[in-house]
């Protein structure tokens, strides 16, 4: 049989079989689409800064403790259903809250993306991401949902310095003044963002503790405390942000933490 003949009867098929010709040609414009983007369209890349979280910014939910966070590795890759890399994990921060073992952890990530670029409209892994959006990420060693804060065609990059500032508190206990180590600093997994350069204790006061029933008191000796650090942030519309999203200035309570040692109730005396 010659190719004409063979033609014409394929043809004569697809006529009386038009349902199954329909079928089968939908089937081969998917397969031609799929193929077409996975060989030949270029594919789109996108940086993100993740907040760790239930994936709802106006959610409050736990925070991951730091045995979580120890299995979030930078440099981490998520690929698709033919082993593709989708997201990678290009760093880990964290940084403790005044909720005793949790923190909160921050990702810089670049995922591959669909949408229109033009627009700044995107989809990873089905769902639309932009700012303020809720994101899922399976990487091998960990599953974890989180907020995209921070989103830009280009690699996000910060403008971090270091600042000397002051911490005080006038009614400390005297056990916090051979608490606090000069030297002693906390890492957030990329760099050393807080120091102790300097202690000063203040004047010994005695304050109420408590007072029962039958009205016998019970006092403390506290003492004022001022602390010298060194702390390592970033300069945002022309605010001194420490861990992205707490404001460092005079009059503000600030949560920090060394290795040996937290800060709870201290104020921000000065700024230099």
């Amino acid at each position: 049989m010659n190719l004409g003949k063979l033609l014409k009867r394929l043809w004569k098929f697809a006529i009386d079989n038009y349902f199954i010709s329909i079928f089968f040609a939908c089937i081969a414009f998917v397969i031609l689409v799929s193929a077409y983007k996975l060989f030949f369209t270029k594919p789109t890349y996108i940086y993100v800064r993740v907040k760790m979280g239930q994936g709802l910014w106006w959610a409050s939910t736990a925070k991951p403790s730091l045995w979580f966070i120890k299995n979030i590795k930078k440099g981490d890759v998520q690929t698709d259903l033919i082993g593709k890399p989708i997201a990678e994990i290009l760093s880990v921060k964290y940084y403790p809250t005044y909720i005793s073992n949790q923190y909160d952890v921050y990702l810089h990530m670049k995922l591959q993306v669909t949408g229109n670029k033009k627009a700044g409209k995107y989809n990873f892994a089905r769902s639309t991401i932009g700012v303020g959006a809720p994101v899922d990420f399976e990487f091998p060693s960990s599953q974890f949902s989180g907020t995209v804060i921070d989103l830009s065609s280009l690699p996000i990059k910060d403008k971090y310095l270091n600042k000397i500032i002051y911490l005080s508190k006038p009614f400390a206990y005297t056990w916090e003044y051979d608490g606090i180590k000069v030297g002693d600093k906390f890492f957030d997994g990329e760099d050393n963002v807080v120091e102790i350069l300097d202690k000063y204790s203040g004047e010994y006061t005695t304050v109420l503790a408590n007072k029962n029933v039958i009205d016998q008191t019970a006092s403390q000796t506290r003492q004022g405390i001022t602390v010298k650090l060194r702390l390592k942030g970033k300069i945002d519309d022309g605010k001194f942000i420490f861990g992205n999203d707490q404001i460092i200035s005079p009059g503000k309570t600030a949560y920090l933490s060394t290795d040996n040692f937290s800060f709870t109730d201290y104020l921000v005396s000065k700024v230099e």
